[in-house]
């Protein structure tokens, strides 16, 4: 057993291990001091299991193959809001450090549907995940580090060992100071490896769709309007009822601006409210609250600074946009009051429209299932309510219906002064266990089970909840909890006969019918309620996936002087390359990697061709050696020189879950002239020192 840390749930983020970054003494990396290790505690790490499922990558990856990069492991459950927090710090590191720096994540899941790989791939694609993903669904991983809370990051050297671990949120700038300053040891003992690699991931085998795992849906009974939150495109759909394409708002590309339709951007939008030609947008992943006029064709931010809120939650309201917001999941409207469940800090809030404050209705922040008086005089104060990732909301006027989906219960929060907040159906009653407690079981109050539920909606005296775990839309008396399953049978699926949903995670209702965000099945469908209610799928007509500005491979080794090679004499007509790059012995090409070969043609004089210095991609389907390209003659018309570059990826096995990346470069003066070589063959090349 390899129980180096002993680590401890907390309900707010902690760092609660020693191997910290304090111990990097100041001495040890002053100027003109002789370095010291920087880490006075090490331990080696254990080989991992030989049965582990790999995703996001090729197949399995060793600690060997890593030698001399800092591997950072970061155990993740996805239904996690702090574990969603960690990751945009995670991918700032990962920018920073694309060299030195590997991240796995050990997702050792809560939920019992947490534990199929096709799940988690399906979470590692909604949150954009880069790079590689054990499935420790048996939690062996999670033991051998002695972890017990979600997140936990542990921090490997590029020799090895384990030298530092935290459990709870932990920021980019304090896992960039612990790198940064251990650095310069282990570059003066010559351990590190800033070989380039790169990862199969799942992102380049997933099939581009019009809508990206939307989270959430409204609709506007009086107008017709259906709202979509489409989420992983970072962007509002508006559409009949029909499914007529009516606007999209937000560009798609991922951030916090406001403007016009075409010009805002989103980051994974969740919950909407929607009050004539104005809609509420809970913008997750920006912290904020933005508003979207449809009037004018504009959106503007209404509340949250675009910092998550990691202090100590203040109960009394403040200034909406000076507030900082915590991962805002569902809205919910009622006249002038904006009621927002605040999943990052397990609180309902609510924001008044009119003076533009903001500030906690209900909870005291501590994550659980606990009924009681609805808000206290301070946050984590016993003896009041408290939620446990609240993520849905609906109201019939009275109260609010909130799916607090980490303890797998539907709550009712008193709209009226002096009354309680209670359970409907979940966990509360039970005096241990409340957020471990999980299923999936209809019946009388005290019979119910849910698991993770996201979406809640009212309509004509019950509640329909996105019983998401379960892949069930399930319907609910508020008063007495008897619950029932509508739609399906706990499959995952997408079809409409039988009726099989796949993490559906917003629910709203109108007119008879059930719209729901079937997030998984990057869809929406519609159940006609009656006798025998009816599912369908609703086509959104005319909409298509953003346009995406991705920068190509290879770019980031520009700097790289190109190898001279001498004069060659080239025919007038096509030229074949024929290029060979250096690969270390022992090494191929990965298939699954096509090798990207770039082409600058330079003009020998003064031309007029604007065209003639713009790149030419090639992308190589084989890959066998050498890489064949053809350039047409038209393409070398008074042409100088050309420059070829060739980034490539190899490893020591197909299937391999890590490759490496090389480069080759070559400067390549010519002539056009009868009788000149119509095949060019090119070898070695200056690599990129750090390739190879």
């Amino acid at each position: 057993m390899f129980r180096m840390f002993d680590i401890r749930r907390r309900p707010r983020a902690a760092v609660v291990v020693t191997l910290l970054l304090g111990c990097l003494g100041a001495n040890a990396l002053a100027e003109n001091a002789p370095m010291r290790p920087p880490f006075p505690m090490r331990k080696p790490v254990p080989p991992l299991p030989d049965d582990l499922v790999w995703l996001n990558t090729g197949g399995p990856i060793s600690w060997q193959q890593l030698r001399g990069k800092f591997v950072l492991l970061d155990f993740w459950t996805y239904c996690c809001i702090n574990c969603m927090h960690v990751l945009p710090e995670l991918k700032k590191l990962e920018r920073k450090y694309p060299r030195e720096l590997v991240v796995i994540g050990i997702h050792s899941a809560k939920f019992e549907t947490e534990r199929d790989a096709d799940n988690i791939t399906e979470a590692v694609l909604r949150y954009g995940i880069e790079h590689p993903v054990i499935n420790d669904r048996d939690m062996r991983i999670w033991r051998t580090f002695g972890v017990n809370a979600w997140p936990t990051l542990v921090l490997i050297d590029p020799q090895g060992y384990a030298v530092w671990a935290a459990s709870g949120e932990t920021t980019f700038e304090a896992l960039d100071e612990l790198i940064s300053r251990a650095m310069p040891f282990y570059e003066q003992q010559n351990l590190l490896d800033r070989t380039p690699i790169r990862f199969d991931t799942a992102a380049r085998r997933s099939p581009r769709t019009p809508l990206r795992f939307p989270g959430k849906v409204a609709v506007d009974e009086e107008s017709g309007r259906l709202f979509i939150a489409d989420s992983s495109h970072n962007r509002i759909i508006v559409a009949g009822m029909d499914g007529a394409l009516q606007a999209v708002i937000g560009s798609g590309q991922a951030g916090l601006k406001d403007g016009s339709f075409a010009e805002a951007r989103f980051s994974q939008p969740q919950g909407m409210a929607v009050r004539g030609n104005e809609v509420y947008v809970a913008d997750t992943q920006n912290h904020a609250i933005r508003r979207i006029d449809l009037a004018e064709q504009s959106v503007t931010t209404i509340a949250g600074t675009g910092r998550q809120l990691r202090q100590t939650p203040l109960i009394d309201p403040k200034p909406a946009k000076n507030a900082d917001l915590s991962s805002p999941w569902d809205l919910c409207l009622l006249d002038d009051a904006l009621y927002v469940a605040m999943a990052g800090c397990h609180q309902i809030w609510r924001m008044d429209l009119r003076d533009g404050r903001i500030g906690v209705y209900a909870g005291n922040a501590v994550e659980d299932i606990v009924d009681g008086k609805r808000l206290p005089p301070a946050a984590y104060r016993m003896g009041f309510a408290s939620f446990a990732q609240p993520s849905g909301l609906a109201s019939d006027g009275i109260r609010l219906f909130v799916a607090d989906s980490e303890g797998s219960s539907i709550r009712s929060v008193p709209l009226a002064n002096g009354e309680d907040v209670r359970t409907i159906v979940g966990t509360a009653a039970l005096p241990y266990a409340r957020l471990f407690t999980f299923g999936d079981r209809d019946g009388p109050r005290e019979q119910v089970l849910l698991q993770h539920p996201l979406g809640v909606a009212y309509l004509d005296g019950y509640l329909y909840v996105a019983d998401t775990y379960n892949n069930k839309i399930k319907r609910i008396q508020p008063e007495g909890g008897e619950t029932v399953t509508l739609l399906g049978d706990g499959e995952s699926g997408d079809s409409d006969q039988p009726p099989r949903f796949n993490e559906p995670g917003g629910i709203a209702a109108a007119k008879g019918r059930l719209f729901v965000a079937d997030t998984n099945n990057h869809a929406i469908r519609v159940i006609e309620l009656g006798a025998r209610p009816i599912l369908r799928t609703l086509p959104i007509q005319g909409l298509t996936p953003p346009e995406t500005d991705e920068p190509a491979d290879g770019e980031a080794w520009d700097d790289v002087v190109a190898q001279r090679e001498k004069l060659r004499r080239l025919d007038a007509g096509d030229i074949t390359l024929e290029i060979t790059p250096p690969l270390p012995a022992g090494m191929k090409l990965n298939p699954g990697f096509p090798p990207e070969i770039r082409v600058i043609i330079q003009p020998r004089g003064p031309s007029n061709d604007n065209n003639a210095t713009i790149p030419r991609t090639f992308r190589v389907e084989s890959a066998e050696l050498p890489l064949r390209v053809r350039l047409a003659a038209g393409h070398l018309r008074d042409a100088g020189s050309i420059e070829v570059r060739c980034t490539y990826f190899y490893c020591e096995t197909e299937g391999s879950g890590l490759c490496r990346m090389g480069t080759a470069r070559w400067l390549l003066p010519v002539e056009i002239a009868p009788g000149g070589v119509n095949v060019v063959q090119l070898t070695s090349g200056i690599t990129d020192p750090f390739a190879l």
